[in-house]
């Protein structure tokens, strides 16, 4: 929203300066002409009586029922309060372990290549072979000779996270869980990827979809079986 200028303060203050003055005074006058209005008494009884002859008709107004207030106990309170912890924790975590797939797998590609990857943990999500949540997709064999995500497995976790990379992966991590940010079927429904630097042995037996930025991506045909 643009500020105005003074001299627009200025003449809108004179405006309304103005138009209070003219109410002033029109009410001024209203007044002081019913204060100096004397009528003669001849003139108040034929009032009276009319006033007196009208009766006021009173209508009914419907009263809206009254909703009873149901009481809350201090147990549904609180057990309403353990809910709302829980259902907070679990999405901060589905959080956490989004941002940590989003920085240590694509913290230098840029949010087109970090979405890539998002795409390919939602794609998994979905077909319910590899977690049934987050968390679960993106540690899947998490410590193990062949787990899912690199950086869950080869030492990538023990190191300090850059402040700005990882701030930027936080927060496109909470505008994708929030739809802020959608996804858009840019890998094709990709379900693995590797960076362009190596060729793992797994990469012939799947279909590649597309390439974007150092990642290449795979998905399985109909008649591939899941190997990873």
């Amino acid at each position: 929203m643009q500020k105005k200028s003074p001299d627009v303060l200025r003449r809108s203050d004179r405006i309304l300066v103005g138009a209070l003055t003219v109410v002033l005074a029109a009410v001024s006058a209203a007044v002081g002409a019913a204060a100096a209005y004397r009528p003669h008494t001849d003139q108040l009884r034929p009032a009276a009586v009319a006033v007196a002859a009208v009766q006021p008709v009173v209508i009914a107004q419907p009263v809206a029922p009254v909703q009873p207030v149901v009481p809350v106990s201090a147990e549904e309170v609180h057990t309403s309060s353990l809910l709302e912890q829980t259902v907070m924790k679990k999405l901060l975590r589905e959080h956490r372990c989004l941002s940590d797939a989003l920085y240590y797998e694509a913290r230098g590609e840029g949010e087109k290549g970090q979405k890539a990857v998002a795409e390919v943990i939602f794609t998994r999500l979905q077909k319910g072979k590899y977690g049934h949540s987050i968390c679960a997709v993106v540690y899947e064999g998490a410590g193990l000779p062949k787990c899912q995500f690199s950086f869950t497995c080869n030492g990538a976790l023990r190191h300090a996270k850059q402040t700005a990379p990882w701030m930027k992966a936080q927060q496109l991590a909470a505008r994708i869980l929030t739809g802020e940010e959608p996804l858009k079927g840019a890998t094709g429904g990709a379900i693995n990827f590797h960076a362009v630097s190596v060729d793992p042995e797994w990469a012939g037996s799947l279909a590649r979809t597309t390439q974007i930025g150092n990642h290449v991506f795979y998905k399985k045909t109909a008649s591939i079986k899941r190997d990873m």
